[in-house]
């Protein structure tokens, strides 16, 4: 893992947006896999279905049977784990939830009116790996917000159903299921087939396959964001617990080869036995090659002269989560201008947010928390604007109207004025 100092850090932080335009050779093949979900609906999808997830499709829908069965496999102790973390999801993202709105003056009444979006798509990734968290992550906000049909594309490579992702689907009560991934999941729930109805909004993460497809439908449909690479930034003083520091990157790290884990410290002293203490940690990993490769390519640890100065190379690189490990964490937080998430003190690790904690785990990532946010319940519902004028209060700015669209040169906006004052 490089060590810099803050000479080097604005060609690191240039290199680190490289990692945007990794996998962008894929574009060809996904607009493909698109434009044949599009025009042979289900045929394609049995096709890719067998061709990437070796599994020939009788019947797209997962039945009520195939996920009680799935489901029955799993250890109890994770279940209770996701019931557990399924509460808090719900106790904290409840308290999203928004209402309609109006005021009235003098012969106005103007207002904000609030409504789920009809029919949601979420994906769930199941190829290398299946996250069931992500279910109560991305369903949980639907739900809450009222969403009526929810459609949820999960693959079942070789097909099997993963029983932690089942618990969690069967948990909260959903019933379209189906067993179909990739690029052509979200082509069919952008575009519908004679099996899929089409959605109104696509949430949930993915390969680059499934990131770049729904970029490429995004106006056909909605979509949440365009997840890149997990990251975590963490500032940390001399205070700090290298070990903890090690752990917490290298979870962002374990991920997949194109994760970014950084350190930003005051401090040579906790910069070096954080050095150390990741070279132990990181023998004993599973994943430990994807870690090394994660470290080596996109990971750093940044010495600068004064913490303060952490924050503003933080802001710049807008990371997906903020660890502030420092002897009062929150006396930063103004400082904090850009993060997806924001993790303050040495005992909240960022795979609490992850699971546990509440907040949602789904968050604006490669500098996107510069104008974006995490999922929530207001991604799934829609805003209509209430205009409601009576006689008295149309007169008051009747001649206000006229004028501006007079000067916009628009003619026919205020003849819908003369027409009702008599002044044509």
């Amino acid at each position: 893992m490089k060590i810099l100092r803050e000479k080097q850090v604005n060609a690191f932080l240039k290199f680190l947006k490289t990692r945007l335009a990794a996998g962008g050779g894929v574009e060809p093949m996904v607009r493909k896999i698109l434009d044949d979900v599009r025009r042979n609906g289900d045929r394609a999808l049995k096709k890719y279905t067998e061709k990437f997830d070796s599994v020939k499709i009788t019947s797209f829908l997962i039945s009520k049977k195939e996920l009680a069965s799935a489901a029955d496999k799993a250890d109890k102790k994770v279940v209770r784990a996701l019931e557990l973390s399924a509460r808090r999801v719900i106790a904290f993202h409840k308290k999203q939830k928004e209402k309609s709105w109006t005021f009235s003056e003098n012969g106005i009444t103007l207002g904000q009116i609030i409504r789920p979006i009809e029919r949601a798509g979420v994906y769930i990734p199941g190829g290398k790996a299946s996250y069931p968290s992500t279910v109560l992550m991305t369903v949980i906000p639907a739900l809450l917000a009222g969403v009526k049909e929810i459609a949820l594309c999960m693959p079942a490579p070789g097909g099997v159903i993963n029983p932690y992702s089942a618990s969690a689907i069967r948990m909260l009560g959903l019933h379209e299921i189906y067993r179909i991934g990739g690029a052509q999941a979200i082509g069919a729930m952008a575009f519908g087939t004679e099996t899929i109805k089409k959605v109104d909004k696509i949430a949930g993460p993915g390969n680059i396959y499934v990131a770049t497809a729904k970029r490429l439908v995004f106006g056909e449909v909605d979509i949440d964001m365009i997840a890149g690479p997990s990251e975590v930034l963490i500032i940390a003083d001399k205070t700090a617990v290298p070990s903890f520091i090690a752990a917490d990157l290298l979870s962002q790290a374990e991920h997949d080869e194109m994760a970014s884990a950084i350190l930003i410290t005051d401090s040579g002293l906790l910069a070096k036995n954080t050095a150390q203490e990741l070279a132990s940690q990181l023998t004993a990993l599973k994943r430990k090659t994807i870690a090394k490769k994660s470290l080596g390519r996109y990971g750093a640890i940044i010495i600068v002269k004064r913490i303060d100065d952490a924050f503003d190379i933080a802001n710049k690189i807008a990371p997906e989560h903020l660890e502030i490990m420092t002897a009062k964490p929150e006396k930063f937080l103004p400082a904090v201008k850009h993060a997806g998430a924001i993790f303050l003190g040495k005992w909240s690790p960022e795979p609490l947010g992850d699971y546990s904690a509440g907040p949602n785990h789904t968050l604006p990532t490669g500098g996107t928390a510069r104008f974006s946010s995490s999922l929530g319940v207001y991604d799934f519902v829609k805003r209509s604007s209430l205009i409601d004028f009576k006689k008295q209060g149309f007169m008051r700015l009747a001649d206000t109207v006229k004028t501006l669209a007079d000067a916009e040169g628009l003619e026919a906006h205020g003849n819908t004025i003369r027409v009702r004052t008599g002044k044509r």
